[in-house]
């Protein structure tokens, strides 16, 4: 009976250990994202007995079993879709926020709307020379405006082609880590710690290519993952122990297009998803800008070969260039002004002529009007974008915390089994310690 009883506190004990190993290691991952909460199958340990002439069933302790991982598929599904979404938006919003930037900091609206200011005092006495070499002035400036809202603009779409190819690096890197682990899973125990390890890294790498671009997966015998880009009828990214290279190509404006073995392939969600969707955004922006910048050079030095300089010789262009990007003041003196229409004589004060490049600068499609729509247009983009964002921020912080739920560590709980544990295992210590004395006493027996 005492060599009984030892079996069960010994076994007991084990487990009551074992367990505690565990739930040490639950709380030592509490703040750990990528852990799953894990916990210790175990049994009765039953054995057979014979007293005299009758045999039976005895209980002999406790068997103690594989170790459980916590997990819920459905939710966590759920919140690399949700997770995916909301990286989209923000990487979108980013992109966005560059441009608007990019925009307002070159003050291309205030330099428009100077010029326009500076032509009509200019209109009220044409033969000024301090009106001349002012609206002169300001027109060089608008030039520098123009060619700093093109840099800036340019700057904002490196650093979105920059975050693209950073993109697509980190995919291929967790592609290529995730077959790693395929691979490893294929030889490992199933219900092992080493398993559960595994699986706390694959799902991490799940996680981090679903924060660049939509996948769907599917899972294997013993935990395998296959990766498709998409839904389930997209191209294979990780097939088994097999990684598919994904590459980034930029055309001339700017916008990305992304390969996959071949085959193209466009993200619909992901952070790479937004940050093509900007560069798209920004290559329409760079469009409409060197629309209002060739809108400006038109209206200029059409204005200026239909009217004649101060001397009376015919006027030369004020801008040269074809966009934003060369736009650069022509003109050399404030004197070759075209104020006065052609075939008016030297010195002539008739404004019609500058009167005509007024209406055009500041007309319902002219630069004034198309730099204010450039700005509102995006500026409406911005705040559409921060909207859905703030919803999707509200779908995954609730997908996350489902989650979280079914595979995180609740301290309290932990703490509780700490202490059930501890108790369990003095328990077992006793319980080995009354078997001993109990056959100290029948070998003391006389």
């Amino acid at each position: 009976m005492s060599s009984t009883l030892i079996t069960i506190g010994r076994s007991g004990a084990a487990a009551a250990r074992a367990n505690l190993e565990l739930t040490a290691q639950n709380i030592a991952n509490a703040g750990n994202e990528d852990y799953s909460r894990r916990s210790l199958g175990q049994s009765e340990l039953v054995g057979s007995a014979t007293v005299g002439l009758y045999s039976g069933v005895a209980f002999n302790g406790v068997r103690i079993g594989n170790v459980q991982r916590a997990d819920n598929a459905l939710a966590r599904e759920q919140a690399r879709a949700t997770g995916s979404d909301l990286a989209r938006a923000d990487a979108e919003l980013e992109g966005l926020r560059a441009s608007e930037t990019a925009l307002e900091q070159s003050r291309l609206f205030e330099g428009l709307v100077d010029f326009e200011a500076a032509l009509t005092r200019l209109a009220s006495d044409p033969l000024d020379p301090a009106l001349r070499i002012t609206t002169l002035e300001t027109a060089r400036q608008l030039a520098d405006r123009f060619q700093l809202a093109n840099n800036s603009l340019s700057d904002a779409r490196e650093l979105a082609q920059s975050q693209v190819a950073g993109g697509v690096d980190e995919v291929n890197r967790q592609a290529a880590t995730l077959a790693r682990i395929n691979e490893q899973l294929t030889r490992t125990e199933p219900e092992t710690a080493g398993q559960a390890a595994l699986f706390d890294q694959r799902d991490a790498a799940l996680e981090a290519l679903s924060q660049e671009l939509g996948i769907s997966v599917e899972f294997e015998e013993r935990g395998v993952a296959n990766v498709r880009l998409g839904d389930g009828n997209g191209p294979l990214l990780v097939d088994g122990t097999a990684a598919t290279a994904l590459s980034a190509s930029f055309a001339a404006d700017g916008t990305a297009a992304f390969d996959l073995g071949g085959a193209a392939v466009a993200p619909a969600t992901g952070a790479l998803a937004g940050r093509t969707n900007a560069l798209t955004v920004q290559a329409d922006l760079q469009t409409q800008l060197d629309d209002i910048a060739l809108s400006t050079i038109t209206a200029a030095n059409n204005a200026q070969a239909n009217g004649v300089a101060q001397d009376g010789s015919a006027g030369q262009p004020l801008f040269s260039g074809t966009g934003a990007a060369d736009i650069a003041l022509a003109l050399g003196s404030a004197d070759g002004l075209a104020t006065a229409p052609a075939g008016s004589p030297a010195q002539s004060r008739d404004t019609s002529n500058l009167s005509a490049l007024i209406a055009a600068i500041g007309a319902d499609d002219g630069p004034v009007a198309g730099s204010d729509a450039l700005l509102l247009g995006i500026s409406s983009r911005i705040s559409g974008q921060e909207t859905t964002r703030t919803a999707l921020f509200a779908i995954a912080e609730s997908a996350q915390g489902a989650l979280l739920r079914e595979t995180g560590v609740d301290l309290d709980t932990e703490a509780a089994n700490l202490v059930r544990l501890q108790q369990a295992f003095e328990a077992n210590s006793r319980v080995i310690q009354v078997a001993a004395e109990l056959f100290d006493t029948v070998l003391g027996l006389r």
